[in-house]
């Protein structure tokens, strides 16, 4: 795959997982509700695709060193994977009971970082199991703190 490619798809993939479920499980703790959750979902796979399609287009502009063409790439791939990713997480919570499709999506987030840590410590010939434990523990990090703020909202505020 072409690096600009893959900096978009890895870019948008990693903030795909780590944004969406950060959103999922802090509105679930606030709120319990479906339809909020479900909202928030579709929120972050339209407006945070495009700005971390513009992020990583101002970043790539501002390294002065890459085409007009790989830019381009990089914002596409960085859109798409962003926007396409998120969606899945739709799934689970229009099909299943939210507590459970907030476990499901998860599990089914954090599968998807540490595939891609192993494939980035592979392509890297580095030992994948640090890899994927920085990831994973970054993941779980941001899922304990939105938990735990949106619990203090519901109690704070609800």
């Amino acid at each position: 795959m072409k690096h600009s490619l893959r900096k978009g798809f890895s870019f948008g993939l990693t903030s795909g997982i780590i944004t969406t479920l950060g959103l999922m499980v802090g509105l679930h703790s606030g709120t319990h509700s479906k339809i909020i959750v479900l909202g928030g979902v579709l929120t972050i796979a339209i407006a945070d695709a495009f700005s971390d399609a513009l992020g990583i287009h101002v970043s790539e502009e501002a390294e002065n060193k890459h085409t007009t063409k790989e830019i381009w790439e990089s914002t596409i791939s960085t859109f798409f994977s962003k926007f396409l990713f998120a969606l899945t997480f739709i799934i689970p919570i229009l099909l299943l009971k939210l507590s459970t499709a907030i476990v499901i999506g998860v599990i089914w987030g954090l599968t998807i970082l540490g595939i891609l840590s192993y494939n980035i410590a592979k392509d890297q010939k580095v030992k994948s199991l640090g890899v994927i434990a920085e990831h994973l523990i970054i993941a779980l990090i941001v899922i304990f703190i939105t938990h735990f703020v949106g619990d203090w909202i519901s109690i704070k505020f609800g």
